[in-house]
């Protein structure tokens, strides 16, 4: 191949558009790339024509496309490795026609409809061997999995990503991390964008999952940095009282007044009014942004709302019976995208513990942001001592209302308490500018990694205590200092009387030989003979008495 120096477009096809052999038509004056990149592109007919870098290039590309697809078929990656050798090139250009072979073939196998997961993947998988072999560019799997995603259908989408999902090991490696965390980032998201939140939950769940998995949590392009709100998520409740409901309300005034054929509604199941209604729903403009909590108005607003609330929540309390039906799993999960806000459904969600579970829980999540220390508040947004009295009585009031509300009330509550400390912690490190989790090592810990193993060793060898003036070594431990002290010499202490522990022969053998005699009557099973231990301890104390007599 020609080198890159010798690769420049003619002044003339500089200045306006000019039509590849394929028949493409490029727009000259308004291309940001450089011609090499473009013959990357594989749009360098329009500059180059015939010419012999060219030619070189398209021998090169069509015969690593060739080995590309025998690869795929036989699942063999050694005549495309002596392929790639063989064609001329520094490395660096013969990494382009590899990668831009792998794109040739990935768009054939499109281009034939064939939609089956496995044999797209195949591509990708033996694009990310190439890379580990350096025979193409580290960002080269991703551009192939950007290529696919952007091709095939959602179905196929989910099939693939059951690929990717499996190799995060291969995606983090330092090989190919660096190089293509941004492209698994810009995949992801285009995914997350053609998918569907209420149809493809699961979908965007796992996408989600996967880029947990990706990024550390320290990952800035996955914070909230400036802890702003989710102002999008506007909750709309009529503005108007429904007729029906409040014909039934006003008829409802007579207690027990029968409003069904052999029904009767007590005063606790009396419907709430319409007034309740919109006090209820207007809270979760206060949830959606807290910060307007601290305007005077709306505090006032916000004040007034909760405390109805709570009030009605305190005054009718839920029993086992109107929570639901008894013996139901409490591990058992109910998943609302958004709770509905028609009026109608206003008295069931009230008697509906995960519901009312679900508006205490916000109350309490409220209440932290006010009361915390956040650290792009405004200076303005400050509660009083009188209002932080009120949210702390609020609060309590909130706990109280969870540990009575069954099923599991106390451990519910307590669980809530715990959350909700630790997410102090997190604010704290938010404050901080979300550092790494991974600590730096320090100048002593580089210098320790930087000497020779042996070496390190040395340094962490314990040094030999040193006697005092009296010849006494001190151990550290009293009892540990005097049997140290015992003998001056370590190798006189070892050859004392009272270390010899060699038992005599006799002795040894004597309950053997008593157990041998007939009239003992001893079982075979019994006898020290047939003992293993007993065997392997004398074989010991002869081999012993005859190194003595040699």
């Amino acid at each position: 191949m020609t080198p890159k120096s010798t690769l420049r477009p003619s002044r003339r096809l500089r200045r306006g558009k000019a039509k590849s052999d394929e028949g493409i038509e490029f727009d000259v004056r308004k291309s940001s790339q450089t011609p090499t990149v473009l013959i990357r592109a594989e749009v360098g007919n329009a500059f180059y024509g015939s010419s012999p870098a060219m030619e070189s290039y398209r021998s090169s590309r069509n015969s690593l496309l060739i080995k590309v697809k025998e690869a795929i078929r036989n699942d063999a990656l050694t005549p495309l490795r002596d392929e790639f050798s063989a064609i001329p090139g520094s490395e660096g250009e013969k990494k382009t026609v590899l990668d831009q072979s792998f794109r040739e073939a990935l768009r054939d196998v499109l281009e034939t409809r064939s939609d089956s997961a496995s044999v797209l993947s195949d591509y990708v998988a033996l694009s990310a061997r190439c890379v580990q072999e350096g025979m193409c560019s580290a960002a080269l799997p991703f551009i192939l999995l950007g290529d696919l995603f952007d091709c095939v259908t959602l179905d196929t989408c989910e099939q693939v990503f059951t690929y990717v999902e499996k190799n995060v090991a291969l995606w983090t490696s330092p090989q190919l991390y660096a190089s293509g965390k941004n492209f698994l980032l810009r995949m992801c998201n285009d995914l997350l964008r053609r998918l569907s939140r209420s149809q493809d939950t699961v979908f965007c769940g796992r996408i989600q999952l996967f880029l947990a998995q990706i990024f550390p949590l320290s990952e800035k392009s996955g914070l909230n940095l400036m802890s702003q709100f989710n102002l999008e998520n506007i909750t709309t409740c009529a503005d108007q009282p429904d007729l029906e409901k409040a014909a039934v309300f006003a008829a409802l005034q007579d207690d027990g007044m029968e409003i069904e054929e052999g029904e009767a509604v007590t005063p606790t199941q009396q419907p709430a009014d319409f007034e309740l209604y919109q006090m209820f729903w207007k809270l979760q403009d206060f949830f959606r942004d807290p910060s307007v909590c601290y305007s005077r108005d709306q505090w006032r607003v916000f004040k007034n709302n909760t405390d109805r609330v709570l009030e009605v929540f305190d005054s009718f309390k839920l029993d086992h019976a109107s929570d639901g039906k008894e013996g139901d799993d409490e591990t058992s999960h109910v998943y609302f995208a958004k709770y509905l806000t028609s009026e109608k459904l206003f008295d069931l969600q009230l008697n509906d513990g995960k519901f009312r579970r679900q508006i205490l829980t916000q109350f309490l999540i409220v209440f932290q942001y006010l009361t915390g220390q956040i650290k792009f508040k405004q200076t303005s947004q400050v509660l009083t001592d009188q209002q932080n009295q009120w949210v702390k009585t609020a609060s309590e009031k909130v706990y109280g209302l969870l540990k009575e509300m069954p099923p599991n009330g106390e451990k519910f509550a307590k669980t809530t308490r715990h959350i909700l400390a630790r997410e102090e912690i997190w604010i704290t490190w938010k404050n901080d500018a979300c550092p790494s989790f991974v600590k730096p090592k320090s100048d002593a810990a580089k210098e320790t990694a930087a000497k020779p193993a042996y070496a390190a060793m040395r340094s962490k060898k314990r040094k030999y205590p040193v006697p005092d003036s009296s010849g006494r070594i001190d151990m550290g431990s009293e009892e540990l200092t005097r049997l140290w002290n015992l003998y001056p010499d370590n190798m006189e202490a070892c050859s004392a009387p009272n270390r010899v522990f060699l038992p005599n022969v006799k002795s040894f053998f004597s309950e053997a030989v008593e157990q041998a005699d007939p009239e003992a009557m001893v079982e075979d099973e019994y006898k020290l003979v047939n003992d293993s231990n007993f065997t392997w301890k004398a074989l010991r104390l002869l081999s012993r008495l005859r190194d003595r007599k040699s």
